[in-house]
């Protein structure tokens, strides 16, 4: 793998990175301009579309004929992007599982705190059985706050009830509110994107006035016992690291089966840049892989 793509992909995000002391709205306009400015693969096609009443963005792959579902969650820190600004990332799962996309438009905070975020994703996944998908062919994929949205949405599932999908996938989960990770500060000078204080002020937005420790906000405290099998991607350069480790080890203990895959000296969400970063291209083959596998077992499982 590259020192020298790392060291790019690095000057590239410190360079780009817009202030976040300017309004929200502000932020939310420049990080749309500045993904749409990246064109989507030539054979990726994005549709918008409902499920159980919330937006979704429907991403197809020329060629590829799907026997699964990807049900994926954008990331944003709850405040920010949407199903679309994420279709890159997201077509990239869906091209290594051979599966069609369903990425869930959720609510953002302030305008939707919490629990809009987490019933969104709730009513898609609950619509998506209805509609006659089976669990098995259904993994659940997010980065970011989409991680952990997507571990929120399989605790919320089991909870009421609903079967769950064969297999989740998280990239640089989002998944303690509270903000008490250890690379919150060891990790602080590395990581090019993010600070506790770039955090903290979308964690008020979204929580408003709930503890920042529910399960469903924060799944890094709720009890994980009976979750299909988590992948848990990070890179070393994150001050969310300490999430997907915590996260892991949560799993772990809950018998969970999970999949630590830490890559050194990478920042959040660096399978985004898998075009000009080896190790997102390699992460990203990784997690089909395994992905691929989870969904062939929980098929054999019930055949």
């Amino acid at each position: 793998m590259s020192t020298e793509q790392r060291q790019n992909l690095e000057v590239m995000l410190r360079q780009s990175a817009f202030p976040t002391d300017i309004d929200l709205n502000e932020q939310r306009r420049l990080l749309r301009e500045l993904l749409s400015a990246q064109p989507l693969p030539a054979d990726v096609t994005v549709t918008a579309a409902t499920l159980g009443g919330v937006p979704t963005a429907e991403i197809t792959i020329d060629g590829v004929e799907p026997r699964h579902v990807v049900l994926y969650f954008h990331g944003g820190v709850y405040a920010l992007g949407d199903a679309f600004l994420s279709a890159d990332l997201a077509s990239q799962v869906g091209r290594r599982t051979r599966a069609k996309v369903i990425s869930v438009d959720y609510r953002l905070a302030p305008e939707h705190p919490y629990p809009a975020a987490v019933d969104d994703a709730l009513a898609a996944y609950e619509a998506l059985l209805q509609n006659g998908t089976a669990p098995f062919h259904i993994v659940f994929v997010g980065e970011s706050a989409g991680g952990g949205l997507a571990v929120a949405t399989l605790i919320n599932a089991r909870d009421h009830g609903l079967p769950l999908p064969a297999a989740a996938l998280v990239m640089s989960p989002y998944a303690d509110l509270t903000l008490a990770g250890s690379t919150m500060e060891t990790k602080r000078e590395v990581d090019p994107l993010m600070s506790r204080e770039n955090l903290q002020a979308r964690v008020t937005d979204y929580a408003s006035g709930q503890d920042t420790a529910l399960g469903l906000i924060s799944p890094i405290f709720a009890d994980l016992s009976g979750l299909p099998p988590l992948v848990i991607q990070a890179g070393s350069h994150e001050v969310l690291l300490d999430d997907a480790v915590r996260l892991a080890q949560q799993a772990a203990t809950a018998d969970v089966e999970v999949t630590l895959d830490i890559s050194p000296g990478v920042p959040h969400v660096f399978q985004a840049y898998y075009p000009i970063l080896d190790e997102a291209a390699a992460a990203l083959d990784r997690a089909g892989q395994l992905l691929s596998a989870h969904l062939a077992a929980a098929e054999h499982v019930t055949a």
